[in-house]
C-alpha cells in the first residue's frame, strides 16, 4: 500500500472506528470498571459495537475485563503509553526513591503532579501507610487553584504562560475554603512564592491538607510539583518546617538530575550550587 492509499479521504468507516476507540477509552478513563450496558447508554452506541471494540482492545492489552462482574477498565499499558508522552520521561524514575523516602518519613501520601491544560495530573504516587488518607490515583486530574501542586506550578511559572493557563481556569468552588477568584488566587501565588512552598488548607478535599514544592528543569523552569497530603487531624503545624526542608531537599536533587543549575529554592544565606 502506498502512502497516498493509507491517507485516502474516502475511508469514513475507518475514521469513525478510530473515533469510537478513543471515545470508549476516554469513557473508561473517566469512570473505571464500567459495564457494556452503561457504556452503550453513555456513548449512544449499540451494545454489540461496544462489545466488539472492547474485546479488540482487550486482546491488544489496553483494556482488562473483570471475570466476576464482566466490567471493563483500562490496563497499566495505557499509563505506560501516556508516560512516554511526558516532556521529561525520566522524571518519574528520578522521583520514585525520594517519594518513597518522604512517605516512609511522614507515613502519608506523596504525589508527583504536572500541568495539563488548566489542571494538574498525578503522574506518580506513594500511598499512606494509614487506613485513612487522601483518595487519589495516578492519571487523576485535579484543579490548579485549590491544590498545593497547582499553586507551586503556577507560582513559579513564566508570566506569559501563567496568564495563558489561568485564562482557562474557572475557579470553581469545591469547599468552603476554596479560592474562587483569579485576583485572590494571584495573591495566593505571591504568598506561595515568598514562602517557598505551596499549601492546600482543606480547599479541595474535606479534612485534607497538602504541602508542595516545585521541581525545575535544566532551564531552571518549573516542570512538576511534589506534595505530601495529610488528614487534617494528623497535620502537625510545628513539624511543617521539617516537612518543607525534606521536600526542598528532594526537589533539589531531582531538579539537579534534570539539569537545573541554579536551584531557585535555596534558603537565603545558603550558597547556591
Amino acid at each position: 500500500m502506498s502512502d497516498d492509499d493509507s491517507f485516502d479521504p474516502k475511508q469514513p468507516e475507518s475514521v469513525a472506528a478510530v473515533l469510537k476507540v478513543f471515545v470508549i477509552l476516554q469513557a473508561l478513563g473517566e469512570r473505571n470498571e464500567t459495564g457494556i450496558s452503561e457504556l452503550s447508554v453513555r456513548l449512544a452506541m449499540p451494545k454489540a459495537t461496544v462489545y466488539r471494540f472492547l474485546q479488540t482492545m482487550k486482546t491488544l492489552g489496553y483494556v482488562r475485563q473483570e471475570s466476576d462482574s464482566e466490567r471493563y477498565g483500562l490496563t497499566m499499558r495505557m499509563f505506560e503509553l501516556g508516560a512516554k508522552a511526558l516532556r521529561y520521561p525520566d522524571l518519574i524514575e528520578l522521583a520514585k526513591a525520594h517519594m518513597q523516602a518522604l512517605a516512609d518519613a511522614t507515613g502519608e501520601t506523596v504525589h508527583l503532579g504536572m500541568l495539563i491544560d488548566s489542571e494538574i495530573i498525578y503522574v506518580h504516587k506513594v500511598d499512606s501507610r494509614h487506613m485513612l488518607g487522601m483518595y487519589s490515583r495516578v492519571g487523576r486530574r485535579a484543579p490548579l487553584h485549590c491544590t498545593a501542586i497547582g499553586k507551586v506550578l503556577m507560582a513559579w511559572e513564566q508570566d506569559d504562560r501563567r496568564k495563558q493557563v489561568l485564562a482557562g481556569c474557572d475557579f470553581k468552588r469545591f469547599r468552603d475554603k476554596t479560592i474562587t477568584s483569579r485576583k485572590d488566587f494571584e495573591r495566593e501565588l505571591e504568598r506561595t512564592r515568598a514562602q517557598g512552598y505551596g499549601q492546600d488548607r482543606e480547599e479541595f478535599d474535606d479534612h485534607i491538607r497538602c504541602t508542595a514544592i516545585p521541581i525545575f528543569d535544566r532551564h531552571n523552569h518549573v516542570v512538576a510539583g511534589l506534595s505530601v497530603s495529610f488528614p487534617t487531624f494528623r497535620y502537625d503545624e510545628a513539624a511543617e518546617p521539617k516537612l518543607v526542608s525534606m521536600l526542598r531537599d528532594a526537589s533539589r536533587d531531582i531538579s539537579q538530575q534534570l539539569g537545573c543549575t541554579v536551584f531557585p529554592l535555596e534558603p537565603q544565606g545558603k550558597a547556591r550550587r
